[in-house]
């Protein structure tokens, strides 16, 4: 069997007047990611791990922000275009595991909700899918609540195309 680890990152400053959305789930809150996207740091973290596994380059390659193609567009669609990709290559996702860091609000009671939404486009259970929620324990601009961020490790099988 063959197997491919990938790591991602990302990071976006929270504004007002901007949703805040993790892993595709809307998360009541005064401050929003700053983005051409509708800015998921856990989505695109999870999109640059898959990428990076795949052998490819980022999301903002595949998806650069100069294309008003991509002007608030959805984490989770762009999350399914390369997932269709990784498919047709032959892989999948055996499993994921990820961090997000943010200081406020509290994101354990929207873990298993973004699970849920996670799975069917990743192509495996809820239990194949690692969410973590950590504060930055009040230093540097996470820790400020200035800017949110997520690293991503995905493992692909590679069943051949």
């Amino acid at each position: 069997m063959i197997v491919k680890t990938g790591l991602g990152y990302d990071l976006h400053r929270l504004v007002s007047g901007r949703p805040l959305v993790i892993g595709g789930v809307r998360i009541p809150s005064e401050f929003g990611c700053q983005a051409h996207s509708d800015g998921d740091v856990l989505v695109h973290s999870l999109i640059d791990a898959l990428l990076g596994a795949k052998g490819e380059g980022d999301i903002g390659q595949r998806f650069p922000e100069t294309d008003p193609a991509y002007r608030d567009i959805s984490s989770l669609e762009l999350l399914r275009r390369v997932m269709e990709e990784i498919r047709a290559a032959g892989f999948r996702v055996v499993n994921t595991d990820s961090v997000v860091i943010l200081e406020k609000p509290k994101l354990l009671p929207y873990l298993s909700e973004m699970k849920a939404r996670l799975s069917p486009l990743l192509g495996t259970g809820p239990e194949f899918i690692g969410i973590k929620a950590k504060t930055a324990e009040g230093l540097g601009d996470l820790g400020h609540s200035q800017a949110v961020a997520s690293f991503s490790v995905v493992l692909l099988s590679y069943s051949g195309t």
